[in-house]
């Protein structure tokens, strides 16, 4: 189910980033059919400053060109290589749309990411700074309900595991389908595979937060960002995007990325 529907479904019952209603229909369109999100309480003091984005796309563009060098770069890199591309790629694409929108709607959007790198954990990664809409809608559309549900037949602590492992579940069935379009190959069940996997160790983390043993072991936050990154790599390379590998879609994408940047490029210099 895309995330239209679900934004659509959540609207029908006064909740999602659709309620309260955008002020047109226009901005109602636009704000069911793509991944966006009207920011309601504006916090400009927490925003980022603009060289910081341009800074990313620098090291968006070194990712592009690196895929022609793959074979000779360390395997670290090679591990760190397709997972920089997705979130690179995901958001300078939605900083122009946003940009987009402002120019087009006047009004802001809420940020899709906060810098993901900086984690310190699963359920920080996952809960606050990856793909935050979708995060919302499912918590709403998945979470909320499955939990309120199981309350009635188990404890409030199981029926939070409950829910949170349906989540990932929903979203890992949901990523089957996406991936289906854009490789037309059969699912293959390891991207469930791997949201599953992190449920399961998103769930034991918050059940394992809630020992005496973690109050008093506190782990610093660059061996908390280290494992938490390097978890989500690790197994990005084992279950997430080997369906993309066999079929070329990074390299396909970097290079079509890379001749839209081209064009771009030489129409702009012959307008001028």
């Amino acid at each position: 189910m895309g995330v239209g529907n679900l934004k659509l479904i959540l609207f029908c019952f006064d909740q999602g980033p659709l309620y309260p209603l955008p002020s047109n229909l226009f901005k109602f369109i636009c704000f069911t059919s793509f991944p966006v999100k009207l920011q309601q309480n504006p916090k400009p003091q927490n925003q980022l400053p603009t060289w910081f984005f341009a800074v990313k796309v620098a090291i968006f563009g070194v990712v592009l060109h690196a895929y022609d060098y793959k074979q000779n770069l360390p395997p670290i890199l090679q591990l760190c290589l397709h997972p920089l591309h997705l979130y690179l790629e995901l958001e300078v694409l939605l900083t122009l749309l946003k940009v987009l929108v402002i120019i087009t709607l006047g009004c802001d959007l809420e940020p899709q990411f906060n810098e993901p790198y900086l984690a310190t954990s699963l359920q920080d990664f996952w809960g606050r700074r990856w793909n935050l809409m979708v995060c919302a809608i499912l918590r709403s559309a998945v979470y909320n309900p499955v939990r309120r549900v199981c309350e009635y037949l188990m404890s409030s602590d199981y029926a939070m595991l409950i829910g949170l492992l349906a989540t990932f579940l929903v979203s890992g069935v949901a990523h089957e389908v996406v991936f289906f379009y854009i490789t037309r190959e059969m699912p293959t069940g390891e991207v469930t595979l791997f949201f599953v996997l992190h449920g399961v160790c998103t769930a034991t983390e918050k059940a394992v937060k809630r020992t005496a043993f973690a109050r008093r072991w506190v782990v610093s936050q660059a061996v908390s960002r280290f494992l938490t990154v390097g978890f989500v790599i690790v197994t990005g390379g084992w279950l997430f995007f080997p369906q993309f590998v066999r079929n070329g879609v990074m390299e396909r994408r970097a290079n079509e990325t890379l001749l839209l940047v081209n064009f771009v490029k030489t129409q702009f210099f012959n307008f001028l």
